[in-house]
């Protein structure tokens, strides 16, 4: 077992035990928080050492140092932009704030994984390295800093870091920015990114109390879709500090905590919520001078900010780029062509809830220890650490929980009526009047933040039957108790509901009141069954019955033989409906029986027949899908039943699952690559399936992408091959467990490193 002590004045004793199990997955024991993430640094050094460099190349703002101007980051945006809005975001005081606010366990999880990661790095030869980062001079030592601006990194995700290049392109009008903040490229790829985030930040969950769960105790599916390379990639492991500490899960790069997971007495899990975690305002800016604004009866200045950046050009020079950032009393100025301009007599400054958010690690971390669902609950309640994720959970006794506790912006109802954009709230842009301070966010007595809606009106909910959330709002979390009267920031009822959702809320009715067990959860993601081709299924049959068109009967006769579901095996069929799909979802008035909110779970559903324009577009479309897969690579891939691959070394993987806004429960992100093919970006990621019997968890699940992106690891690709077979192995959680594992080794480090300040 791992020990810290004395090893002389001014320096300690650091050490910590990993054991690893099949798949590849540590299990990280030590004596207290130091030695522990020792442990976590060392252990994902070695699996992931060029990922997590990289990333921290990007949270340093030094991409366009290392990569040059042309390139872009995980995030993809361009390295001259991303450097700035980073160098902009981890400046040294907002560093040292959030790591001077961190209490003495997350301190010492900090630095230890900073000892443990350099450890790795000190004592890998070069011969060793992965190829990627290979004697690179971006390959350097890790700092506590590091880790803060990775964190922080992750805080923003829902908010500002999605307007980076908004950031960059700010400039009052006639002023000049980088070529790249008006290169209109960045702002598409921008707004593809803003049209996918919920698709590729969405996930699904569901937890069974005791009165349907089989056995009577707690039933937990966790299936987060989040992105299969770069910053929010998972890590599975299992962190011990006996008599303290024990939990196993997945966590993101950089983070010595886990997210998602489970201990003893309880298992969660997160899904992306639909709450604002920022708000713009509208500046009312001086005629005379568009860098001052007026508020109330003042008019302030605009804090013109300068940041700095190396790029190194094509000849190998470094060249120093210096640009000028717009700060208002709510955030920065940004700018977004076409929406949000910065023109004579206005601007639109952006104010991020999380930016103040320094508790997110503490957070996890009190989750994590939690030994009941009432301690876990309150913990939860008392943080307010949770940046942009709802939280589902069930315990021992077969309790199941749900809450939406992250942190939104507390903006009075007065102030929803009188100072929002109603017309930007419907792009979900909530836009309210800077103009006015009555306008701003309501500081409430007693909020671990001021600004932030308290605890008390915020979703939550403890059931004994089932909880469950697909990406949508808190409203039919259960449709036998709505969660209704939220602000709008928070919640909103009355709305469609994702396919997702819909289709485990009828899966789950048409089970009645039958015991719900692991294998009904599991079919949920494994049966890859595509919704949407169940809601218009005998309409799209009668559609092609009646079809006239000789050229409609290639894509007619593809999705009648289909199985409606997304898998390799039924590659052509999904192919075809997918086309199909896209332009049935794109028409007004397509649906039979529309969206009604007394019906939330039914509707919409079917095909307008009775609507001869519908009937007239969708023939259309028939006829058009079938000449366009028409001898294309892609049909010869789907036939060959490798249409959606996972691109892993030399190797192209058929992959399961499909797009989740189509009602694919197994959500996958794919993007065309060479050959007609799909390559996977993100989706389905840690799979958790959590039951619990009288000696505690018993569980099961994979990482999807594999828990190394080092090629020449053994463990790059063998959970991706089980993930294609739809193969979930145990998770081994108990002593005997991991021992008794067939790939079981392990490795004592010690090191003595200075002591804690």
């Amino acid at each position: 077992m791992a020990l810290l002590g004395l090893a002389g004045a001014g320096a300690a004793e650091v050490s910590t035990q990993i054991r690893w199990t099949a798949y590849g997955v540590p299990h990280i024991k030590a004596a207290d928080e130091r030695g522990l993430g020792y442990g976590i640094g060392y252990a994902y050094a070695k699996d992931n050492l060029c990922l997590l460099a990289d990333e921290i190349v990007t949270a340093r703002g030094e991409r366009a140092r290392f990569f040059g101007r042309e390139g872009q980051s995980s995030a993809e945006v361009d390295n001259v932009t991303s450097d700035l809005f980073f160098r902009w975001l981890n400046e040294a005081p907002a560093l040292d704030r959030f790591l001077n606010a961190q209490r003495e366990p997350v301190r010492h999880l900090l630095q230890g994984y900073v000892q443990g990661y350099n450890r790795y790095l000190r004592d890998t030869a070069f011969a060793q390295q992965p190829l990627a980062c290979r004697g690179q001079p971006w390959l350097q030592p890790l700092t506590e800093r590091d880790l803060a601006s990775l964190t922080r990194r992750l805080l923003v995700e829902g908010g500002i870091g999605r307007f980076a290049q908004a950031l960059v392109a700010a400039a009052p009008p006639g002023a000049s920015v980088p070529v790249a903040a008006r290169d209109a490229r960045g702002f598409d790829v921008a707004a593809r990114a803003w049209q996918d985030y919920p698709l590729q930040r969405g996930s699904n969950a569901l937890a069974v109390g005791k009165q349907r769960s089989a056995n009577g105790h707690g039933l937990l599916l966790a299936n987060p879709h989040f992105p299969w390379s770069g910053a929010l990639r998972f890590y599975q492991m299992h962190l011990t500090i006996p008599g303290q500490l024990d939990v196993m899960g997945a966590a993101l790069p950089g983070l010595p905590v886990v997210n998602i997971g489970f201990n003893q007495h309880l298992a969660w899990t997160h899904t992306v919520d639909t709450s604002a975690h920022f708000t713009l305002h509208r500046l009312a800016l001086d005629p005379a001078d568009p860098t001052r604004y007026r508020v109330d009866d003042q008019t302030l200045a605009l804090e013109k900010r300068t940041v700095s950046i190396d790029v190194r050009e094509a000849d190998g020079t470094l060249t120093r780029v210096d640009h000028d950032l717009y700060l208002s009393r709510f955030g920065p100025v940004v700018k977004w062509p076409g929406m949000l301009e910065w023109e004579a007599g206005q601007a639109y400054a952006l104010q991020d809830v999380n930016l103040d958010n320094d508790r997110v690690l503490q957070q996890w971390l009190d989750m994590d220890r939690a030994t009941s669902l009432a301690e876990f609950r309150g913990a939860i309640q008392r943080e307010r650490g949770i940046p942009w994720v709802n939280t589902l959970a069930v315990d021992q006794q077969g309790e199941a929980l749900y809450m939406n506790a992250s942190v939104v912006p507390d903006v009075s109802p007065d102030a929803l009526a009188t100072c929002m954009d109603k017309a930007l709230a419907g792009q979900g842009l909530p836009v309210l009047d800077g103009s006015r301070s009555a306008c701003d966010w309501v500081r409430t007595d007693g909020t671990p933040q001021p600004g932030i809606v308290p605890a008390e009106r915020m979703p939550q909910l403890q059931r004994q039957d089932f909880l469950q959330n697909s990406n949508d709002s808190a409203w039919m979390t259960n449709p036998a108790q709505p969660l209704e009267g939220y602000s709008p920031l928070v919640s909103r009822e009355g709305t469609a509901l994702g396919l997702r959702a819909r289709f485990a809320l009828q899966r789950l009715r048409t089970q009645g009141d039958a015991a719900l067990d692991g294998a009904f959860l599991r079919s949920l993601v494994d049966d890859n069954r595509v919704y949407l081709a169940e809601l218009l299924g005998d309409d799209l049959n009668r559609l092609c019955d009646t079809a006239r068109q000789a050229a409609a009967r290639p894509a007619c006769e593809a999705i009648t033989r289909w199985s409606r579901r997304a898998d390799p095996a039924s590659s052509v069929g999904w192919l075809y409906f997918q086309a199909f799909a896209e332009r049935f979802l794109a028409l007004d008035n397509a649906w039979r029986v529309p969206f009604d909110a007394a019906n939330p779970l039914d509707t919409p559903r079917g095909i307008a027949l009775d609507a001869p324009a519908i009937v007239r577009e969708l023939t259309a479309a028939l006829v058009q899908v079938g000449r366009e897969l028409a001898g294309s690579p892609a049909l010869s891939q789907a036939q060959r039943g490798a249409l959606q691959v996972a691109m892993k070394g030399n190797r192209r993987i058929p992959m399961p699952g499909g797009a989740g806004e189509l009602g694919v429960y197994n959500a996958i992100q794919s993007r065309p690559v060479d050959g007609g093919q799909w390559a996977v970006v993100g989706g389905s990621s840690y799979i958790q399936l959590v039951s619990f019997d009288e000696q505690g968890p018993q569980a099961q699940g994979l990482l999807t992408f594999s828990q190394s992106s080092d090629p020449a690891s053994p463990h790059f690709l063998d959970q991706t091959d089980a993930f294609a077979q739809s193969l979930w192995h145990p998770l081994p959680f108990t002593e005997a467990q991991i021992l008794a594992d067939p790939a079981y080794r392990s490795l004592s480090l010690r090191e003595t490193v200075p002591a804690s300040p």
